[in-house]
C-alpha cells in the first residue's frame, strides 16, 4: 500500500511559478510510474503529466505543455511538478498518483492505483 503526500500549492499570481511535491511512502517507489492530474470545481479530474520509473519518459497534457516539468527523484521517494507561466485556467487541485511500472506513459485515471489527498492551486488574473 502506497500512500501519497502533496504539498506546495498556494495562491499566485498569473505569470508565476509553483513548485508542487508528491512524497511517497509504504512501498519500492521505483516500480511505480507516477502522474498529476487535476480537478478543478465543476469539472472532472483530468491528466497533467506522468513520468516512468526511472524519469527518462515523460508525458503532458496539451494545455501544460511547455509551461510545467514533471520529474522525480527516486532516492526520496519523490515526484515533483514544477509549474511556470500560471494562468488563471490552471487553478485547480493537484493530485499525484501511482500506477504500475508497465503504465509508463498512461493518461487515464483508471490506470492509476495510489493517490494523494491534493493541494489547492490557485491563480488570480
Amino acid at each position: 500500500q502506497v500512500q501519497l503526500v502533496e504539498s506546495g500549492g498556494g495562491l499566485v499570481q498569473a505569470g508565476g511559478s509553483l513548485r508542487l511535491s508528491c512524497a511517497a511512502s509504504g512501498g519500492t517507489f521505483s516500480m511505480y510510474t507516477m502522474g498529476w492530474f487535476r480537478q478543478a470545481p465543476g469539472k472532472e479530474r483530468e491528466f497533467v503529466a506522468t513520468i516512468n520509473w526511472i524519469g527518462y519518459n515523460t508525458n503532458y497534457a496539451d494545455s501544460v505543455k511547455g509551461r510545467f516539468t514533471i520529474s522525480r527523484d527516486n532516492a526520496k521517494n519523490t515526484v515533483y511538478l514544477q509549474m511556470n507561466s500560471l494562468k488563471p485556467e490552471d487553478t485547480a487541485v493537484y493530485y499525484c498518483a501511482a500506477a504500475p511500472r508497465y503504465r509508463s506513459g498512461s493518461y487515464s485515471t483508471n490506470d492509476y492505483n495510489y493517490w494523494g489527498q491534493g493541494t489547492q492551486v490557485t491563480v488570480s488574473s
